[in-house]
Order: C-alpha cells, then sequence, then structure tokens
C-alpha cells in the first residue's frame, strides 16, 4: 500500500466519509439528546442506533478503511455483518413512533413482523460473520426489507389521512427507494456516476428525525401540561387540609404532611377544636398518586357529613364508611378517630384498620388500639370505642403507615419500636417541633420515600 494509493481512496471516499460523519453526529445527537433528559426514549435511542449503524457501515465499507484493513478477514465478515444489522433499529423505531399502527397493522401484526426480521437479519448477520458474506444472503435479506418496505407503503395508503408523521415518514422512503434504484440502474448498466445512494438516505434520515423531534417534542408539552395540571391538584388538595389548629386552652396540636408524589392519599382534619373539646381524624387512602387523591378529598366529605357524631368515635366511623362503601373504585381507607374532652376528663378513640395510636405518658409509650375493618370496603363494618381517662402531660401520636414502613437501604422497616423510642425523646418539645423530629428521623433511616408521611400530634394540657 503506497501513499499515492492512500490519497487516491480518500480523494474518492471524501464524500461518502464526511456524509458518513454526519450521519453519525446526528445519531449521536439523538443518543445525547435522551440522556440529558435522563428519560429513556425509545424513538431517539433506537434513531441514534439506526444513523449511527448506517454511517459506521459507510466509513467500514470505504475504500480507504478497506485498504488500510487489506488482508483482514475479520474486519471484512464484520463490515459486510452490519448490513444485515442496520435495518432492525429502523424497524423499532417505526414501531416505538406509532407508525406501523398507524398503517394499519395490528400490534400482533407488528409484532410477527419484527421476530422474524430480527431473527433472519440476525441469523444472516451471524452467518456472515462464520463463513464471510455471500450474494445469497444478501438476497435473502434484499427480499425480506424490500417485502416488509412494501406491505407497509401499501398498506399506509389510504390509512395516513391524520397521521403527519407518516405521510412524512413515506415520502423519505419513497425518496431513499428511488436513489436505490438509480444506483442498482446504474451498476447493472456500468454507467460511472458517483455512489449517490447516502443522498437518498439523508433524506430519509431527515424524515426520521422529523418525526423523532416531532413525537418528543410533544410528549414534552403533554409532560409539561400535566405536571401543571399536577401542581394545581396540589394546591387544591392542601387547601383541604386544614389550616392550624385554634388556640385552646387545654389543647395544643400540629400536623405534618409528607406526600410521596404531588399529589396522595393521605388526610387529617380537625373535627372539633376549641377550649373543652378536640376531635382530630387521620386517614390513609391505600395507592398513590392522583386516584388517592380523589378518594382523600372524598374522605373529606364524608367527615363532614359526620359531625354531628363526633363525640362519638365509633358512629363517627360508621357513618364515614356508609358515605364511601361503593363510591371508592374498589379503593379503600384505614382511618382513626381521637375524641378528647377536658370537661369529663375522658379519650375515646376508634380506628379501622389504621395503625394504633401511640400515648406519651410520664415518659412511657403506650399503644391504643380498637380497629375495626377498613373503610369503604364493607357496609356491614361496625366500630367501637376504647375509652381511657385523660392525664395532664398526655401527648398523642396519630401517624399513617408510611412512618413505620419506611425501610433502610437493608430493607429493615422503621417499626413502631423506633417510632416509640423517638416519641419518648420528643417530650420535652413543642408538638411542631415534635412533628418535624419524627419526621426527620424517618426520613434519615428510609433509602427512599416509598410512601405518604403524615403525622399529628395532641398535647393535653389543661389550664390552671
Amino acid at each position: 500500500m503506497t501513499a499515492d494509493q492512500v490519497l487516491q481512496a480518500f480523494h474518492h471516499d471524501a464524500p461518502g466519509l464526511f456524509l458518513g460523519a454526519v450521519i453519525v453526529a446526528v445519531g449521536l445527537v439523538a443518543a445525547a439528546f435522551s440522556a440529558i433528559r435522563r428519560k429513556l426514549d425509545p424513538v431517539l435511542i433506537y434513531f441514534a442506533l439506526f444513523a449511527g449503524l448506517y454511517g459506521v457501515r459507510m466509513w467500514m465499507r470505504s475504500d480507504l478503511m478497506l485498504l488500510t484493513m487489506r488482508g483482514s478477514t475479520l474486519y471484512t465478515r464484520v463490515s459486510y455483518a452490519v448490513d444485515f444489522i442496520v435495518a432492525i433499529p429502523a424497524f423499532f423505531f417505526f414501531k416505538a413512533a406509532g407508525l406501523l399502527e398507524a398503517a394499519g397493522l395490528l400490534r400482533r401484526q407488528v409484532k410477527i413482523v419484527g421476530y422474524v426480521l430480527g431473527i433472519v437479519l440476525g441469523s444472516l448477520a451471524l452467518a456472515t460473520l462464520v463463513f464471510g458474506p455471500h450474494q445469497t444472503f444478501y438476497q435473502i435479506a434484499n427480499v425480506l426489507v424490500i417485502a416488509a418496505v412494501i406491505v407497509v407503503l401499501v398498506r399506509s395508503i389510504g390509512q395516513s389521512a391524520g397521521s403527519q408523521d407518516l405521510v412524512v415518514i413515506r415520502r423519505g422512503v419513497l425518496i431513499f427507494v428511488a436513489f436505490i434504484l438509480w444506483e442498482n440502474s446504474r451498476s447493472f448498466l456500468g454507467l460511472r456516476f458517483p455512489n449517490i445512494e447516502p443522498i437518498g438516505f439523508m433524506a430519509f434520515l431527515t424524515a426520521l428525525g422529523y418525526v423523532a423531534a416531532r413525537q418528543t417534542l410533544q410528549r414534552d408539552l403533554r409532560l409539561s401540561k400535566i405536571q401543571k395540571e399536577l401542581e394545581v391538584a396540589k394546591q387544591i388538595q392542601l387547601s383541604i387540609l386544614p389550616a392550624a389548629f385554634p388556640n385552646s386552652a387545654n389543647f395544643r396540636v400540629a400536623a405534618r404532611y409528607v406526600p410521596m408524589t404531588s399529589v396522595a392519599g393521605d388526610f387529617y382534619d380537625f373535627i372539633l377544636a376549641d377550649d373543652t373539646q378536640a376531635g382530630l381524624l387521620i386517614a390513609d387512602v391505600s395507592g398513590h398518586g392522583v386516584p388517592a387523591a380523589l378518594i382523600a378529598s372524598m374522605v373529606k366529605v364524608a367527615a363532614t357529613s359526620q359531625r354531628a357524631n363526633a363525640a362519638d368515635p365509633s358512629h363517627f366511623l360508621s357513618g364515614m364508611n356508609a358515605v364511601l362503601c361503593g363510591n371508592t373504585q374498589e379503593q379503600f381507607v384505614t382511618a382513626a378517630y381521637l375524641h378528647l374532652d377536658s370537661q369529663s376528663q375522658e379519650l375515646r378513640y376508634s380506628a379501622a384498620g389504621h395503625p394504633p395510636m401511640l400515648l406519651l405518658r410520664d415518659g412511657k409509650v403506650l399503644e391504643i388500639t380498637e380497629n375495626g375493618l377498613i373503610l369503604a370496603a364493607f357496609d356491614f363494618a361496625i366500630f367501637a370505642n376504647a375509652v381511657h381517662p385523660l392525664e395532664p402531660g398526655d401527648r398523642f401520636l396519630l401517624y399513617t403507615d408510611g412512618l413505620v414502613d419506611a425501610a433502610n437501604a437493608k430493607g429493615d422497616f422503621f417499626g413502631k419500636d423506633a417510632l416509640s423510642a423517638v416519641l419518648r425523646q420528643t417530650a420535652e418539645l413543642a408538638p411542631s417541633a415534635a412533628s418535624d423530629r419524627i419526621i426527620t428521623a424517618v426520613q434519615k433511616w428510609s433509602a427512599s420515600q416509598d410512601d405518604d408521611l403524615t403525622v399529628l400530634i395532641c398535647d393535653y394540657i389543661p389550664s390552671a
């Protein structure tokens, strides 16, 4: 190999090498854009693979590279094997972009075509690596790919009136096919013209790039709209939660609410709030996100409808259950309701499938349990009251299961024992500071927040 041969090969291949570099660069840009967005976008990924493989194929098959790697059987086989692989990401691009379904193919048909193309083309690539290039391999691949393209184009006629993407892709394919036909005709007739097939591919690639960019932007716009709607939903949900507990001569109350997502299914309310009584409700809707948040709004309505029963937790929960049954789309609600009366020096507590209330009294933590069936699931559910004397200095903790079920990196749960220990450590803190301490302890423990966190603390401090 002489310097003149290398220089002559370079001059001959310069346009193709340039186009190959451009095509690879386009693929790299698409891949980088997908990485920057930190979202696995199949449309961009398959577009990047298709463009990258085609550009690399142009480089590998150039006279300059063949001259440089002359004598390498492995390089020759790899360069020909790439020919069969190029079409695979192209098919998956069409599938991810929804263009095959838009062309009138059923999902089952798309899967069958995908399996056939993948198996046959992959087998041909493997056979080329093992046995070397063979004209029969190319004939099989050409028949398969051309047949698939013809089927899609024929099926797309009359199906694409409302699909702008399919129209663009079809025009790109027709341009590319026209260039391929010209190149085959040129070779068959022995005409000495430059190979212009890559120009047709650039037109095809431009059509693919347009579709990929358009669909990506549309998805981003839809996502942005959804995020804005979720932010509005978050503000609406926060508005149904009560403001700070009113100043009371006997009770000090604080609550903390940390949703896992923008909107959540945890809920709390102050049903009674005056100098002599406190009625505290906490609830947890099954599931997460928007559906749970909608049910939480229904819990608010159900609780408001039962204010007449606010002094009797068992009747209060029974009334809520009657309102919710049959209206929650098979989702259920756990809840706990605590009624405190400074005049009778008595606490009444009832729950519906909810974690037990914790009572901090004289440095010891006690569990208060009186659980009935979950709400919104059984119309025959009945509830009972746990009645205990109320003593000065009592601190009550109502919470949702997101606290005790929080897991660390090893999978160990935070648990009731740890929650009780943190509650004891807050004995000298105000309810608001104690609530913050508990939430912080759970967040430090957990590897990630997998559930909503809600805490409600009430101190009984009778006036002199």
